[in-house]
């Protein structure tokens, strides 16, 4: 699992930018494109998300991530059956690694 959610942002900007609305199926927000796929509200919008939650995810700063959030994103950006498993494996919550009794005293001092 990734030590920080800058990995999980990196590969959701990766597949906005790999989605036109045409391809996702909406019609674009008006106004100038300044971004080569979705706009980020586009996205939020197709998977049900706040843009500012979404804007969360992307960046890293939000620390956990719900199956359904993942299951909308997943539909939202048509990813296949690998780009899914690994989107669930960037948002798995991190976990820190417990040391057990065992180990504790096993280890010099």
């Amino acid at each position: 699992m990734p030590a920080d959610r800058s990995v999980l942002g990196a590969f959701l900007r990766s597949r906005r930018d790999a989605l036109t609305p045409a391809t996702a199926g909406i019609a674009p927000f008006p106004g100038p494109r300044r971004v080569p796929g979705l706009r980020k509200e586009e996205l939020a919008v197709l998977a049900g998300l706040s843009p500012d939650h979404y804007s969360r995810l992307e960046q890293g700063r939000q620390h956990t991530v719900t199956d359904d959030i993942v299951d909308a994103l997943s539909r939202a950006l048509r990813l296949d059956e690998i780009e899914d498993a690994h989107l669930r494996n960037l948002a798995a919550p991190l976990r820190r690694k417990r040391s057990s009794a065992w180990e504790s005293a096993q280890r010099p001092d």
